[in-house]
Protein backbone atom coordinates (compact mmCIF):
# COMPACT_ATOMS: atom_id res chain seq x y z
CA UNK A 1 0.00 0.00 0.00
CA UNK A 2 2.04 3.02 -1.33
CA UNK A 3 0.42 6.61 -0.71
CA UNK A 4 1.37 10.27 -0.71
CA UNK A 5 1.92 11.75 3.00
CA UNK A 6 2.78 14.47 4.48
CA UNK A 7 6.76 15.67 4.73
CA UNK A 8 6.93 15.50 8.70
CA UNK A 9 4.99 12.02 8.71
CA UNK A 10 7.90 9.66 8.29
CA UNK A 11 9.55 12.02 11.51
CA UNK A 12 6.37 11.02 13.18
CA UNK A 13 6.24 7.96 12.66
CA UNK A 14 10.41 7.64 13.84
CA UNK A 15 9.39 9.63 17.18
CA UNK A 16 6.49 6.88 17.42
CA UNK A 17 9.21 4.39 17.92
CA UNK A 18 8.51 2.60 14.29
CA UNK A 19 11.03 2.98 11.31
CA UNK A 20 8.68 4.13 7.99
CA UNK A 21 9.79 2.32 4.22
CA UNK A 22 9.47 5.18 1.78
CA UNK A 23 10.72 6.34 -1.16
CA UNK A 24 10.52 9.46 -3.18
CA UNK A 25 8.72 9.58 -6.27
CA UNK A 26 9.68 10.28 -9.65
CA UNK A 27 7.20 13.60 -11.80
CA UNK A 28 4.97 11.06 -13.02
CA UNK A 29 4.45 9.18 -9.84
CA UNK A 30 4.42 12.06 -8.02
CA UNK A 31 1.41 13.75 -10.06
CA UNK A 32 -0.43 10.42 -10.23
CA UNK A 33 -0.42 10.08 -6.17
CA UNK A 34 -1.52 13.20 -5.95
CA UNK A 35 -4.75 13.17 -7.99
CA UNK A 36 -4.80 10.01 -5.40
CA UNK A 37 -4.75 11.77 -2.54
CA UNK A 38 -7.06 14.50 -4.42
CA UNK A 39 -9.68 11.90 -4.78
CA UNK A 40 -9.01 10.38 -1.30
CA UNK A 41 -9.63 13.23 0.45
CA UNK A 42 -12.82 14.19 -1.64
CA UNK A 43 -13.91 10.81 -0.45
CA UNK A 44 -13.03 11.77 3.58
CA UNK A 45 -14.56 15.18 2.91
CA UNK A 46 -17.80 13.89 1.73
CA UNK A 47 -17.73 11.85 4.71
CA UNK A 48 -17.18 14.28 7.26
CA UNK A 49 -19.46 15.80 9.73
CA UNK A 50 -19.42 19.60 10.30
CA UNK A 51 -17.31 19.70 12.75
CA UNK A 52 -14.46 18.33 10.46
CA UNK A 53 -14.89 19.76 7.47
CA UNK A 54 -12.85 22.70 7.13
CA UNK A 55 -10.10 20.14 8.57
CA UNK A 56 -10.99 18.19 5.00
CA UNK A 57 -10.79 21.19 3.32
CA UNK A 58 -7.70 22.02 4.63
CA UNK A 59 -6.17 19.01 3.39
CA UNK A 60 -7.76 19.23 -0.45
CA UNK A 61 -6.31 22.85 -0.45
CA UNK A 62 -2.93 21.30 0.47
CA UNK A 63 -3.21 18.92 -1.92
CA UNK A 64 -4.54 21.44 -4.65
CA UNK A 65 -1.68 23.58 -4.06
CA UNK A 66 0.42 21.13 -4.39
CA UNK A 67 -0.77 19.93 -7.86
CA UNK A 68 -0.48 23.73 -8.77
CA UNK A 69 3.37 23.95 -7.90
CA UNK A 70 4.01 20.95 -10.15
CA UNK A 71 1.97 22.63 -13.23
CA UNK A 72 4.25 26.13 -12.31
CA UNK A 73 1.08 27.46 -10.87
CA UNK A 74 1.56 29.85 -7.48
CA UNK A 75 -0.86 30.19 -5.03
CA UNK A 76 -1.40 33.77 -6.10
CA UNK A 77 -1.77 33.03 -9.94
CA UNK A 78 -4.48 30.05 -9.01
CA UNK A 79 -6.51 32.80 -6.80
CA UNK A 80 -6.21 35.38 -9.80
CA UNK A 81 -7.58 32.75 -12.32
CA UNK A 82 -9.91 31.90 -9.55
CA UNK A 83 -11.59 35.45 -9.17
CA UNK A 84 -11.82 35.67 -13.25
CA UNK A 85 -13.58 32.72 -13.68
CA UNK A 86 -15.88 33.71 -10.82
CA UNK A 87 -16.06 37.51 -12.12
CA UNK A 88 -17.34 35.80 -15.94
CA UNK A 89 -19.28 32.60 -14.67
CA UNK A 90 -19.86 32.65 -11.32
CA UNK A 91 -19.43 30.55 -8.71
CA UNK A 92 -21.71 27.64 -7.35
CA UNK A 93 -23.71 29.60 -4.41
CA UNK A 94 -27.00 29.19 -5.84
CA UNK A 95 -26.93 25.27 -6.11
CA UNK A 96 -28.48 25.73 -9.62
CA UNK A 97 -28.15 22.18 -11.21
CA UNK A 98 -28.00 21.85 -14.96
CA UNK A 99 -30.21 18.84 -16.83
CA UNK A 100 -29.48 19.63 -20.15
CA UNK A 101 -31.28 22.24 -22.80
CA UNK A 102 -34.57 22.32 -24.30
CA UNK A 103 -34.28 23.63 -28.29
CA UNK A 104 -37.10 25.53 -29.40
CA UNK A 105 -39.49 24.00 -31.48
CA UNK A 106 -38.76 25.88 -34.62
CA UNK A 107 -34.56 24.58 -34.57
CA UNK A 108 -33.80 21.33 -35.59
CA UNK A 109 -31.48 19.11 -33.45
CA UNK A 110 -28.01 19.43 -33.97
CA UNK A 111 -28.30 23.45 -35.72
Amino acid sequence: MSKLIRDKIPAIIRGKGSTPITHIADRDEYREALFDKLSEEAGELRDADSEHAAEELADMLEVVFALAADHGVTRDELEEVRQAKHAERGGFRQRIIWDGNREPADREPGQ
